[in-house]
């Protein structure tokens, strides 16, 4: 049976899933092959120059070429690669558009990144978030924090959307924009504070939210603070996948890492040291995603998905492949 890989290029990282599917009886049924995140920074000053750095296309270029290294020993057959704030933000956004067409095109004809929209980043995000929850423990509010934006989905576990939004406030933007001391200060977090709270105003009035029976959380800022909160010794994405936080608990790590200066947050084994600098403007925004959850559907705990955009690439090229 083929096997498929996802690709996704963010603000922050530049991820890969490979799967492979095989038929149990009547049943597809699908297997991990590898999932990997690097942190690219493809969004590094993009808010303040409106570019993509050459330095930023050169870690994007080294990256690849070993993501496609393995996809070719892993004989992958077929491809789809998303990019999703930075690349649709940036004025020379064909340098990279047109760098992952000459890679990728040479082993897999006419594929190379795709800029989708914040509907479809929601959508599939939302497919990847929910596939091993319950479908009694729906409707899902999932939230996908990523570097230059925020995704918040309310749907029930079939893919039926009551609504979606993608607010322009992720751990990137808002660190290279208001968080510029380290720690940051007590102005600059209340600046931010206010910057996300004007985007959460147009969140609650895009999407349902009161309809919410179960928040789910994915992406790298939720997946690491699942990590430090369970205080594990090693980043172990078993032990994080549908792990469930109190909100409380929550709230009092995101302001400890707040006030921890980066070099501190970068010693901890968990925390990539590519999001170390990054994670407590990602902090402020989960702060803010738990305040109006807790107001608007009454929720005291948030569920941690390991699956998010890239699983819900692969179900996409399942359906067009093998159905």
């Amino acid at each position: 049976m083929p096997r498929f890989a996802a690709l996704d290029c963010g603000t922050n990282s530049l991820r890969l899933l490979i799967s492979d599917f095989h038929l149990d009886g009547d049943v597809l049924e699908g297997t991990e092959l590898a999932r990997l995140n690097e942190i690219v920074r493809l969004g590094q000053g993009v808010d303040a120059t409106g570019r993509i750095s050459d330095e930023a296309l050169r870690r994007v270029k080294l990256t690849l070429a070993r993501y496609i290294d393995l996809m070719l020993q892993e004989n992958v057959q077929a491809v789809r690669m998303v990019a999703t704030s930075a690349s649709r933000d940036a004025e020379n956004r064909d340098d990279f558009f047109n760098l992952t067409a000459d890679m990728l095109g040479e082993h897999w004809p006419g594929v190379k990144a795709e800029v989708i929209s914040g509907a479809e980043e929601a959508a599939l995000s939302f497919r990847g978030a929910v596939e091993d929850l319950s479908p009694e423990d729906g409707p899902f509010c999932v939230v996908d924090l990523g570097g230059g934006s925020t995704e918040v989905i309310v749907g029930d576990y079939h893919g039926d959307i009551a609504g979606a939004y993608s607010a322009n406030m992720g751990c990137v933007r808002i660190t290279e924009r208001l968080l510029l001391s380290d720690p940051p200060t007590e102005e600059e977090i209340a600046a931010a504070r206010e910057f996300i709270a004007e985007q959460m105003a147009d969140v609650r009035a895009a999407v349902p939210l009161a309809k919410t029976h179960t928040l789910v959380g994915c992406a790298g800022t939720f997946t690491t603070l699942s990590a430090v909160a369970q205080g594990l010794e090693t980043y172990d994405p078993q032990a994080i996948h549908m792990s469930r936080l109190r909100f409380e608990a929550l709230r009092s790590l995101c302001g400890t890492l707040l006030a921890t200066p980066k070099g501190r947050r970068a010693a901890d084994p968990v925390i990539h040291p590519g999001r170390a600098d990054v994670i407590g403007g990602g902090a402020l925004v989960v702060e803010a995603i738990l305040d109006t959850m807790s107001a608007e559907a009454g929720l005291s705990s948030i569920v941690i998905s390991e699956k998010d955009l890239l699983d819900g690439i692969v179900a996409g090229l399942v359906d067009e492949h093998l159905h």
